[in-house]
């Protein structure tokens, strides 16, 4: 079905954007609102959130180009339209393995402002020069000066477990960066966007009047899409790929809240969808998962690789303290903070008692993406390899080849090198935890840690299954741990045949040892 209108995937440019006919969800007046004050700001939202188009569209309104607002809501707000001088940097596009490239990248666009705008002859330094410009734009123009910096953080992101290099990034972004505080006779706005605060770094430690709105109720909705705007702004594309997808519109919708909707950037307030998920699948008319397939950031990756964090525990929710979101230290043991910056958690609760916010995956698209990411982790599968494999031990269990199942659980194990594998239960219990969860995409498992409930839980539509495995005991402990727990107490009603599966594992074989099925 031919494309109804022009959808902006990709697009940063909201030059490119308005002049072009791409469909626009219009966040002016809360730009507005956010431009009006003279404060500096900071925002943290996840990659492909609409960060970049955000920041561009804050330049063209300082720029004074009312011609680009037409139609929209800051258009009936602003009645001056001044145009000011706007230093604009964008860190987003390169890759930073080293302070000279940085370095490099900086002098490079400083010495396009001062083309513009002129430098002080002893401005040598690159926080010097960056403080010689602005001043200079101020005088030249007789406005105070705008700084609009997306993805200040990425050369410390990108080093993040590099101490040697992420130190010399440091050091030449807080001198960089601390020229705006310096600078701030001059200033008229400052607008930085991130994945994360590196307070603990010093890179802010000179701008201690930055205001940080990433958790603030009213700029909730800046970036991203609300469902009132999903069926409001997409209607056409949603209808069309309702018909595609043989679905009623609500169905549609209902669907696409399941795959994309569900990030929380405030406690109590509207889920938010991800408007690259969005705009893809309504370009393709097909429902799939699209933010996930652009790769994980690499620092996230590196840490995560690094980690003895226990992964298995974000299935259910973990919580954390409202200190962690003021900034974000780069330690192996929990990576839950940047988990959640990067995009792959969001808020689900929040305890005013005891100051504590409940994590989880917003919807289905990150809760199977992230599990896939981490299967190369646990085991030998590629994540494009994963889907195959998952789908097999979906069909033995819907078969109820159960022994098959097992069997191929075996293979499974037997095929990951030495290295990869240790004696530890948490191994075990972590590829299991792959395995089954990978399976909820297709079938009812649950994977479960606690007393009163078996490991793992497996419901098809003609069949229930209930693992408990061991490590250090026997098949028979297992199955007798099934049946004087009563585990199965809640399927005794159920019309599908039951199937209690206790599993050993050996350290010696690094493999199943043995299993009974009754």
């Amino acid at each position: 079905m031919e494309q109804l209108r022009r959808l902006p995937i990709g697009i940063q440019s909201f030059e490119v954007l308005r002049t072009n006919g791409y469909v626009y969800v219009d966040k002016t007046a809360l730009m507005y609102r956010l431009t009006s004050t003279y404060s500096p700001y900071f925002l943290s939202r996840p990659r492909r959130f609409g960060k970049s188009l955000l920041v561009s569209a804050m330049k063209a309104y300082f720029e004074g180009r009312k011609e680009l607002f037409k139609g929209l809501d800051i258009e009936l707000l602003e009645t001056r339209w001044e145009r000011y001088p706007v230093l604009h940097l964008d860190l987003n596009a390169e890759k930073y393995k080293d302070v000279v490239f940085l370095e490099a990248i900086l002098s490079r666009k400083l010495s396009e402002w001062e083309s513009v705008y002129g430098k002080s002859e002893d401005a040598d330094t690159l926080a010097g020069r960056f403080e010689s410009v602005i001043e200079h734009a101020y005088r030249q123009t007789g406005k105070r000066v705008v700084v609009l910096v997306d993805e200040y953080d990425k050369p410390l992101l990108e080093n993040i477990l590099n101490k040697e290099v992420g130190e010399d990034m440091r050091r030449t972004l807080k001198a960089f960066y601390g020229v705006l505080k310096s600078a701030g006779d001059y200033l008229r706005f400052v607008f930085l966007t991130g994945v994360t605060k590196f307070a603990q770094v010093s890179v802010f430690s000179d701008l201690n009047q930055l205001s940080d709105i990433s958790m603030m109720k009213q700029y909730s909705t800046l970036c991203g899409i609300t469902q009132d705007e999903l069926t409001q702004v997409f209607r056409p594309e949603l209808e069309a790929l309702a018909i595609e997808q043989q679905l009623d519109f609500d169905s549609v919708v209902a669907e696409m809240t399941r795959r994309y909707d569900g990030y929380h950037f405030a406690s109590d307030t509207e889920g938010m969808f991800n408007p690259f998920s969005v705009l893809n699948a309504l370009t393709y008319l097909n429902l799939r998962d699209y933010w996930f397939q652009t790769g994980t950031p690499t620092f996230l990756a590196e840490l995560l690789e690094e980690s003895d964090y226990d992964l298995r525990l974000i299935v259910d929710g973990v919580q954390m303290a409202e200190s962690s979101f003021a900034e974000y230290r780069a330690e192996k043991a929990n990576p839950i903070p940047l988990i959640y910056q990067s995009g792959y958690l969001t808020i689900q609760g929040y305890d005013k008692r005891f100051r504590l916010y409940t994590l989880g995956f917003p919807n289905d698209e990150v809760r199977y993406g992230f599990r896939n990411f981490l299967s190369p982790s646990y085991t030998m599968v590629k994540n494009d390899d994963a889907p195959l494999h998952i789908a097999r031990f979906s069909s033995d269990l819907e078969a109820g080849e159960i022994d098959k199942f097992l069997q191929r659980v075996k293979v499974f194990f037997a095929g990951m090198p030495y290295e990869l594998s240790d004696d530890t239960e948490r191994h075990y219990q972590a590829i299991l935890y792959v395995i089954f969860t990978l399976m909820g995409e297709f079938t009812q498992a649950e994977v479960r840690g606690a007393d009163g409930r078996a490991d793992a839980v497996v419901k098809t539509d003609r069949y229930i299954y209930l693992f408990e495995f061991k490590l250090n005991g026997s098949a028979e402990e297992a199955l007798r741990q099934i049946d004087s727990k009563e585990y199965f107490l809640p399927y005794r009603l159920d019309e599908r045949k039951l199937f209690k599966v206790g599993v050993s594992f050996s350290k010696e074989k690094r493999n199943i040892d043995r299993y009974l099925v009754e």
